[in-house]
């Protein structure tokens, strides 16, 4: 049979390590990866590459492992403007006293699209292509991102009581349905319905929601048991835990993204688990205002698919999700009380994949695969702190920081090369963040920030 000729294609990638993050797939060494058309091809042992594609450009990286981009699958990217605002406080007094006050007075679509492009622009450097974003303002962040060669799940702001985006939860749910129009078919953006959480969502509310959804399709993305406090109160008012409650709504499922979940009895893990509902775990956010503890082991045994969000860096306090992963696993183990719980991989599965599989596209990211998005982060290993590498996978997780991460694409377009971003004005940046934070200053408060 006659030979095929090798492809044509816009960059080969040589790399020392590969980690595909494909169920299975063992880590790769001296292997090669290419894209065309923002889309992989490969993965091959490197001799063996150019059989196969002819490319353009070749980019060799000895020192280096490549992994999918980060997945982070909770975040409140505006309120990147609001980090170290309201510090050591517990949830419900950050919230009640510091920050939806904040919000009253400070928030408008310029806040939040400068917030949103502070947040991308940590995220990008620190190897995320791909976030979940639920703020107010969706619209403004929107704009942003038709801009940006990010990938994101929008979650819409849905909440009882007037916010500055709806006067109401039904509200909410029209502006929802009028935004869903104009990102129905767009390839980076997808929308999803953002409930604040059970304690801010009646049961009127949740019907209504339960009905749009049914209609529109969409995922949702709920803050649900993150602390303590959230259950009492739950079974105080309503007889029943909110997860149960959530559930009997008829809300649950494989569209159902539940963020945080330190609350976990043996009734919560069967609906978690017979619902196919997914969790989104925030160790460092959780630690930080006292929430709680993910039992990120417990769930994973019993077949939940769980994922890993940094939450805001009002409340985190960076987007950092390398130190994210670090953190999730430490924790594992130590919430547990067993040193092989969520191992190296399985950490970065959380990253990646897993997060890609809750927010409803793990049929195109979360893998470096034959046809999958070209979504792909390189970085250095050959550093004081991760030398000597034994284990790439351990490396990464354990010992390595985001600094490292020293290029991104996403659909194959270059956003970070050698450590530097690219297409982004860091100094405009600066000064439109600069003067945002002398606004806050200028009207906080006794007892806000100043």
């Amino acid at each position: 049979m006659p030979s095929i000729a090798p492809r044509e294609v816009e960059l080969l990638i040589e790399a020392r390590w590969i980690l595909p993050m494909s169920e299975g797939l063992p880590l790769l060494e001296e292997h090669a990866i290419a894209f065309e058309d923002g889309r992989l091809q490969g993965p091959w042992p490197t001799g063996e590459a150019r059989r196969h594609v002819t490319p353009k450009q070749t980019l060799r990286l000895e020192r280096h492992a490549l992994l999918p981009g980060l997945v982070n699958a909770h975040n409140h990217a505006g309120m990147s403007l609001m980090r170290g605002y309201a510090d050591d406080l517990p949830l419900m007094t950050w919230l009640n006293e510091h920050i939806w006050p904040a919000e009253a007075k400070h928030i408008s679509p310029d806040f939040v699209a400068d917030g949103t492009r502070l947040a991308m622009a940590e995220m990008l450097r620190s190897g995320t292509t791909t976030f979940a974003d639920m703020y107010l303002a969706p619209e403004a962040v929107g704009e942003i991102l038709e801009q940006a060669a990010m990938r994101v799940q929008l979650c819409t702001p849905l909440i009882d009581f007037p916010t500055p985006w709806a006067r109401d939860f039904r509200t909410g749910l029209e502006l929802t349905e009028a935004l869903l129009e104009r990102y129905r078919h767009h390839s980076t953006i997808t929308l999803a319905l953002g409930p604040h959480a059970p304690y801010t969502v009646g049961d009127d509310s949740l019907q209504q929601l339960r009905k749009v959804r049914e209609r529109l399709g969409l995922s949702i993305q709920m803050h649900v048991h993150e602390t303590a406090d959230e259950v009492e109160q739950s079974l105080g008012q309503y007889g029943k835990r909110p997860l149960r409650r959530l559930f009997e709504a008829g809300l649950l499922g494989p569209h159902f993204q539940a963020v945080h979940m330190t609350q976990v009895d043996d009734d919560d893990l069967a609906i978690l688990r017979e619902s196919g509902t997914h969790v989104i775990h925030c160790p460092q956010s959780n630690l930080k205002l006292a929430s709680g503890f993910c039992p990120v082991a417990r769930l994973q045994e019993a077949g939940v698919n769980v994922a890993l969000g940094t939450d805001g860096a009002a409340s985190n306090n960076d987007l950092d999700m390398f130190d994210e992963l670090k953190s999730a696993a430490l924790l594992a183990k130590g919430v547990s009380g067993d040193a092989a719980a969520l191992p190296a991989m399985a950490a970065l599965a959380m990253a990646t994949r897993n997060g890609a599989c809750a927010l409803g596209m793990g049929d195109r990211i979360g893998q470096l695969r034959e046809g999958f998005a070209a979504d792909l982060i390189a970085v250095d290993l050959q550093a004081i702190n991760t030398l000597p590498v034994y284990n790439p996978a351990s490396s990464i997780v354990y010992a390595m920081n985001s600094r490292q991460v020293s290029h991104v694409w996403v659909g194959g377009q270059r956003r970070v090369t050698n450590g530097e971003l690219v297409d982004i004005d860091m100094d405009q940046l600066t000064h439109r963040v600069l003067g945002h934070q002398q606004a806050m200053v200028n009207t906080s408060q006794p007892g806000e920030a100043s």
